[in-house]
C-alpha cells in the first residue's frame, strides 16, 4: 500500500521511530511489546481450538458427508457420544509417518541444496539469491529463491509417476489424509517449539527478537524475526512456501484422482477448483521475490501462528473445497462454470495487476505510467530510530486510486470463485471465503495502523483522497 521511494525499505515501523516529531511505541514494528487481556484470550484460545476446528471439518467430511451440523445434532439427540466420533477417526499410521517425513525432507532438499536454475532460461522470472527488505534491526537477509522450481520438480515427479513409475497411487494422499493429519501437527508443534526455544538459547539475530514476558504470547506470535539454520535455512520463508503450498495443488490432484476412482470421471466442479487454484499457487511462486517484501515476511515473526498455521490450517482447510467435492461431486451448468471461471480470473487479474503496479511504483521511484498516465502520489516524510528523516510517495493512481487495499478485493473474489466451484449444496466449502474475509480485513486494519503511526498527517491526507480499503463507496 504505502509506495516506498525505496524499493528495499521496509513497511515496518522500527523500535523508537518518530513520526511527526513525536516518539512511537515500540509496539509498532513485528508484534507487540506488551499484551493485553483480549490479545491474551485470543493467543490462548487459538492455541486450545484452532487444532480441534481443521479436526472438525476434516471429521465432518470423513464421517457426516461434510453436514455441519449432524454431528451436534447426533450428539444432542444420544445418537452418538463424541468418544464415538474419536473411536471411528483413523489414528496415525507408519505408513503416514513415512511418506509424510519423506515428504518434507524432500522439500527440504529442494530448497536447501539445488540452487535455482529456472531465472536462466524462464523470462520475467526472478529467481537465484535475492535481498529481502531491512529488517526492524536494520539486517538485510539473503535468500536462495527457487519456490518455483520446487514446485515444478515435485509436479514433474507427480505425473511421472501418475503416468509411467506407479510408485504409488496418485490417491495417496486422500488415502491418509486423517493419519497425515496428525504428523503434519506434530510437526507443526515441534518446529513451534524449537524455534520458541532457539530463541532463547542461540537467536539467529538477537536485536531482531521480541519478548513480552508472556509464554503464551511469545510461544503463538513468535520471538525471532528471522530464525534460521545455517547460511541459507529460513525457517519463515520455507514453511511460508514450502512444503504447504507446493502440497496445496498436489492434495487437489489427489482429490481429483479419487474422484475419478469413485465415480469414474471427474467433474467439471473440481477441475474448476483445481485449474483457480493451481493459477494461485504457480502466481505465489513465480512472484516469490516479491513476496520477501510482503507483511508476512516483513512484519511476522515466527512461532506457532506461522509454524503450525502452514503446517496445519492451510493444507487442511485451504483445501476444503476439492475434500467436499470427493464426497459431493458437482456437475456445474455450462453458463454457471463459466461464470465462476470468469469471476475468478477477474479476481486474479485484479489481484495482480494491483501488486504489479505498486511494484512498478516502488522500482522506478514513480517514473512509469499506469493506467497509461503519469502517476498520482501523496508525498510524505517520516523519521527513523536514527533520526534521519525520509521522504517516500504514497500511490493514488490506477487499482490503488479506487481502494487502498483493491488487491485484497481481487483475492477475495479469487477466493469466492472455488467456493462458489461447488454449488450451494453445503456450507462447509463457503469456510474460505468466510476466513479469508476476516483474515485480510483484519489484515487492512493492522497495516492501516502502522500507515498512520508512520505517516501521521501524511496518511490522513492520503485517505482523503483515497477514501475507501476495499469496496468503493461501501468499505
Amino acid at each position: 500500500m504505502a509506495a516506498n521511494a525505496q524499493p528495499n525499505a521496509p513497511k515496518t515501523k522500527i523500535p523508537g521511530h518518530v513520526t511527526n516529531g513525536q516518539p512511537a511505541s515500540q509496539g509498532q514494528w513485528g508484534r507487540a511489546w506488551e499484551v493485553d487481556w483480549f490479545s491474551l484470550a485470543s493467543v490462548i484460545f487459538l492455541l486450545l481450538f484452532a487444532p480441534f476446528i481443521v479436526y472438525f471439518f476434516v471429521m465432518t467430511c470423513h464421517q457426516y458427508g461434510c453436514s455441519l451440523t449432524a454431528p451436534a445434532l447426533d450428539i444432542a439427540t444420544g445418537r452418538a457420544h463424541l468418544s464415538d466420533i474419536w473411536a471411528k477417526t483413523p489414528a496415525v499410521t507408519m505408513k503416514a509417518a513415512q511418506l509424510y517425513a519423506a515428504w518434507v525432507v524432500f522439500q527440504v532438499i529442494l530448497y536447501s541444496l539445488v540452487p535455482d536454475f529456472c531465472h536462466k532460461f524462464l523470462p520475467g522470472y526472478v529467481g537465484g539469491v535475492q535481498e529481502g527488505a531491512v529488517t526492524p534491526a536494520g539486517h538485510v537477509n539473503r535468500y536462495e529463491i527457487n519456490g518455483l522450481q520446487a514446485w515444478l520438480i515435485t509436479h514433474l515427479l507427480w505425473f511421472a509417476n501418475a503416468h509411467f513409475l506407479s510408485w504409488f497411487s496418485p490417491t495417496i494422499i486422500f488415502d491418509n489424509w486423517i493419519p497425515l493429519m496428525w504428523c503434519a501437527n506434530i510437526l507443526g508443534y515441534a518446529v513451534s517449539t524449537f524455534v520458541m526455544i532457539k530463541s532463547y538459547l542461540f537467536p539467529t539475530n538477537a536485536k531482531d527478537c521480541k519478548f513480552t514476558g508472556n509464554f503464551f504470547y511469545n510461544y503463538m506470535m513468535g520471538v525471532e524475526f528471522n530464525p534460521r539454520i545455517g547460511k541459507w535455512f529460513d525457517f519463515k520463508l520455507f514453511f511460508n512456501g514450502r512444503p504447504g503450498i507446493v502440497a496445496w495443488t498436489l492434495i487437489n490432484l489427489s482429490f481429483a484422482a479419487k474422484q475419478q476412482e469413485l465415480y469414474g470421471r471427474v467433474s467439471n466442479s473440481m477441475i474448476l477448483v483445481n485449474v483457480l487454484q493451481a493459477i494461485y499457487v504457480v502466481d505465489f511462486f513465480w512472484n516469490e521475490t516479491w513476496y520477501l517484501k510482503t507483511m508476512d515476511i516483513c512484519h511476522d515473526h515466527f512461532g506457532w501462528y506461522l509454524g503450525w498455521g502452514d503446517c496445519v490450517w492451510l493444507p487442511y482447510l485451504y483445501t476444503l473445497q476439492g475434500l467436499y467435492l470427493v464426497y459431493h461431486p458437482v456437475q456445474l451448468s455450462t453458463p454457471y462454470a463459466m461464470g465462476v471461471l470468469l469471476l475468478g480470473l477477474l479476481g486474479y487479474y485484479i489481484f495482480r495487476m494491483a501488486n504489479h503496479q505498486k511494484d512498478l511504483f516502488r522500482r522506478t521511484d514513480g517514473r512509469c505510467l499506469i493506467w497509461g498516465r503519469k502517476p498520482k502520489v501523496i508525498e510524505c516524510s517520516y523519521t527513523s530510530a536514527d533520526g534521519q528523516k525520509h521522504h517516500s510517495k504514497l500511490l493514488v493512481s490506477g487499482f490503488w486510486g479506487v481502494a487502498r487495499h483493491f488487491n485484497y478485493t481481487g483475492d477475495l473474489m479469487g477466493s469466492l470463485a472455488y467456493c462458489m466451484a461447488c454449488g450451494g449444496g453445503h456450507l462447509l466449502p463457503y469456510f474460505y471465503i468466510i476466513y479469508m474475509t476476516i483474515l485480510l480485513t483484519h489484515r487492512c486494519l493492522r497495516d492501516e495502523h502502522r500507515c498512520a503511526s508512520k505517516y501521521g498527517r501524511d496518511w490522513a491526507r492520503y485517505t482523503a483522497v483515497v477514501p475507501y480499503r476495499l469496496l468503493p463507496g461501501i468499505f
